[in-house]
């Protein structure tokens, strides 16, 4: 009789146990399951393609999953942006805000644009970037007070290059004509590498970039640096002044962070900061950063929301938004 009986419960037990696993489902997998899409509004060879590169190029040891750089160029960096913020917030699309960059493509009223800063999640700023003004090497500006200078007294004769309505090139340039009297003939172009050809073939004046934009070609002797609208002296460009030095009281540049869309999970955009801190703390990075002239400047989570917040009112009253 004990032999009959043990069957039938064994066979419960399984039903029971078998039941509870159907229930229950599968464990949830961690995140990352599968590859990363990052984000770059500008075009290949410009100050945010090089830096997300390297940052693509070390996170994927940090994830163990490959991070993909997608450009998606246009619109001021509207089309990429817009791009980001509809795209599934399941951390698997995240993409650079540029700032100041970003502000003009819905502060502006005539943009008329539904996307905001509040169709993003901050993650983490990645790199800050001091705007600089540069001219080709044989030019006959020395100094900054020369172009300056002949741009106030010669209106609209000199030609430099900013790359869309409301950027940091673009804000720098309107900030110096206000605050000096000069005026120039500002040329807009999808990317700093067309910028760049623009100036070496002695189509334009003068160049509107960054520090890491730049570093390479200063150091090649292709260009002379007028400026560095840094707080201070730039470590990658020691002998240029800053603007301030010049008697020019500005200060701007354009900082790179990552986002994702809106509505992203707390986890999972704590876990994309994590590991994007990991990759700016590998030795590598640091060291690669530095090559490329590019200042890691870390803010995260709240700390990093409340840095775009004050810069967006400070560019909304700058530009009488």
């Amino acid at each position: 009789m004990k032999k009959h009986c043990f069957i039938p419960v064994i066979t419960i037990m399984f039903v029971v146990l078998f039941s509870a696993a159907l229930i229950a489902g599968p464990s949830e997998a961690k995140y990352p399951e599968k590859g990363l899409t990052l984000i770059v509004v500008y075009g290949t060879g410009g100050g945010t393609d090089v830096t997300a590169r390297l940052l693509a190029s070390h996170m994927e040891k940090v994830i163990g999953r490959p991070v993909t750089v997608k450009n998606v160029t246009g619109g001021g960096g509207w089309v990429g942006w817009s791009t980001l913020a509809h795209a599934k917030p399941d951390g698997y699309t995240i993409g650079y805000l540029n700032i100041p960059n970003i502000y003009a493509g819905y502060l502006d009223p005539k943009m008329k644009r539904p996307e905001s800063l509040e169709s993003f999640t901050p993650i983490m700023n990645h790199v800050t970037d001091p705007c600089i003004w540069a001219v080709k090497a044989d030019s006959k500006f020395k100094s900054l007070k020369e172009l300056v200078d002949y741009a106030k007294a010669n209106p609209k004769q000199k030609s430099i290059t900013a790359h869309g309505y409301g950027n940091d090139d673009h804000l720098a340039i309107l900030w110096m004509e206000s605050l000096t009297g000069a005026k120039f003939n500002v040329i807009h172009n999808k990317s700093t590498a067309i910028s760049k050809s623009q100036l070496l073939g002695g189509h334009v004046d003068a160049l509107g970039a960054n520090v890491s934009e730049i570093f390479q070609m200063a150091k090649k002797g292709e260009i002379r640096v007028l400026g560095v609208m840094g707080e201070k002296r730039s470590p990658f460009l020691p002998d240029v002044p800053t603007f301030k030095e010049q008697g020019y009281e500005i200060v701007n540049s354009v900082s790179r962070g990552i986002a994702g869309p809106a509505g992203l999970p707390d986890d999972i955009a704590a876990a994309i900061a994590d590991a994007l801190e990991k990759t700016v703390q590998m030795k590598a990075h640091q060291e690669k950063a530095t090559q490329l002239g590019l200042a890691l400047d870390v803010m995260k989570g709240a700390t990093y929301k409340t840095f775009l917040k004050d810069t967006e009112q400070r560019i909304k009253k700058l530009m009488g938004w």
